[in-house]
């Protein structure tokens, strides 16, 4: 029988969200080998996340079947209120079926996300949402110009091209340096990274005042809940390798992707380590590699070393 009255009816108001919800996806199984520092690059994320990011939002934090030091690290920034949604899968469900949490459990209007080693500058979400309320029918805005895949962009190029009142250059306007140093963040080589900057370019477009660069990516974007919700379930068999298929059905839909013409965002990928700074010249000093790294680089040996890799892993951390 019940004793008391329930003290919430003499509530007078209820918290509400704000307008942005800024969501991390983090997935940290264990703390060595590939993931040995990503427990550090996380909390990195998380600090400047909150250094530099001047309008109001809730976090949103999906922890996608971590380790017992994460999801310590996480528990108590929910309970010093730096986190205000805290989500502690058991599994790994993957980049889709996180994004199918995070998507419709996301109060906000606007969705901001991010992978967990993002690290944010200042103006990373005010410059994004510019852009995001100024343009028509935007699905994302990634808040770093790079260079994407062209068929991933077919929509937005199309609207530039025929849309009223819209600049479309094409040129070399993202600088050397920051196109380099965001590709030498995907493990790419610098030979590699100088080729690809000098036979591709990039495509700025400028509407009402606002300039964007043409593409956008999944590992961090702003978008409207709304839309962002017309892409889900997202039917992925695998955690990782089919990220795509949110690029692509934002392009199918015909929404625009865009960039912010600053470099407000970075991969830090799976280390702390500073990315090193370019030759000034024009010519690239590589250095020569080891005896050890040259054998380790053999193809077969690469490809059965990894496969040995990806088995231990499946093994133990898979579902």
């Amino acid at each position: 029988m019940r004793e008391g009255q329930n003290p919430a009816k003499f509530v007078q108001q209820i918290g509400k969200p704000e307008k942005i919800t800024v969501a991390v996806l983090a997935h940290i199984p264990f703390l060595s080998g590939f993931y040995a520092h990503t427990l550090d690059v996380l909390k990195e994320c998380l600090n400047s996340l909150w250094q530099n990011t001047d309008l109001p939002y809730d976090l949103l934090v999906f922890d996608n079947g971590s380790c017992k030091e994460a999801v310590d690290f996480l528990r108590e920034a929910r309970r010093d209120g730096r986190i205000q949604f805290l989500v502690l899968s058991e599994k790994n469900l993957g980049k889709g079926g996180a994004w199918n949490f995070i998507f419709q459990l996301a109060p906000g209007d606007v969705l901001a996300y991010a992978d967990s080693d993002v690290y944010f500058h200042a103006g990373w979400l005010d410059e994004a949402l510019e852009i995001l309320e100024t343009f028509p029918d935007v699905g994302m805005v990634t808040s770093r110009p790079f260079r994407t895949s062209p068929v991933l962009y077919t929509s937005t190029l199309t609207w530039a091209k025929q849309a009223k009142g819209v600049s479309l250059e094409e040129g070399q306007f993202v600088p050397w340096e920051t196109f380099r140093e965001f590709d030498l963040s995907l493990g790419q080589d610098e030979e590699h990274i100088r080729a690809r900057y000098e036979r591709t370019s990039d495509l700025r477009v400028t509407y009402q005042g606002v300039t964007a660069y043409i593409g956008a990516s999944h590992w961090q974007f702003v978008g409207y809940t709304s839309t962002l919700r017309r892409f889900v379930p997202l039917n992925m068999d695998r955690p990782m390798g089919q990220v795509r298929m949110l690029d692509q059905g934002v392009n199918e839909g015909g929404h625009l992707r865009l960039m912010t013409s600053r470099p407000l965002t970075m991969n830090m990928s799976n280390t702390l380590a500073p990315i090193p700074a370019p030759d000034p010249g024009r010519q690239t000093m590589v250095k020569t590699p080891s005896l050890t790294k040259r054998v380790l680089e053999f193809p077969p040996l690469k490809r059965g070393l990894l496969f040995i890799y990806d088995r231990i892993f499946r093994w133990y951390y898979g579902r």
